[in-house]
């Protein structure tokens, strides 16, 4: 009893000195970041799709990104969707990605991969 006072205290005075919890799915992790501008045009082409609501180019496009590899901050599994950047000279659609969560078209939260999903890029407009 004593010992869930003292986890209840210790609680209440995080909350009250403004420590933020810790998430019990584990760290964000620390994400480099890249201003929108100096995405690649493709990127940024497809960028203003998201915002516009398309129409996309790949039947993927939208498509609920399952965030398996655990890079980005973990979320509802239905929260993050992921784009195709077109990669010139490739037939197929290659790497490069644009992942957004929350309220996709407001562009907010999203980042950005060229090497299928290894590592990822905040996106700063």
């Amino acid at each position: 009893m004593m010992r869930i006072l003292g986890i209840l205290a210790i609680a209440a005075c995080c909350a009250v000195i403004g420590v933020p919890e810790a998430d019990a799915r584990g760290p964000a992790p620390s994400t480099p970041v890249i201003a929108a501008s100096r995405l690649p045009a493709e990127a940024q082409k497809t960028l203003a799709l998201i915002r516009n609501g398309g129409p996309f180019p790949y039947l993927r496009d939208g498509a609920v990104f399952g965030n398996r590899e655990r890079l980005l901050p973990q979320k509802p599994r239905v929260y993050y969707h992921e784009y195709t950047v077109k990669t010139p000279g490739v037939a197929t659609r290659g790497a490069r990605r644009i992942i957004c969560g929350g309220d996709v078209a407001a562009l907010n939260e999203c980042y950005y991969t060229d090497d299928h999903y290894q590592s990822f890029r905040r996106i700063r407009r």
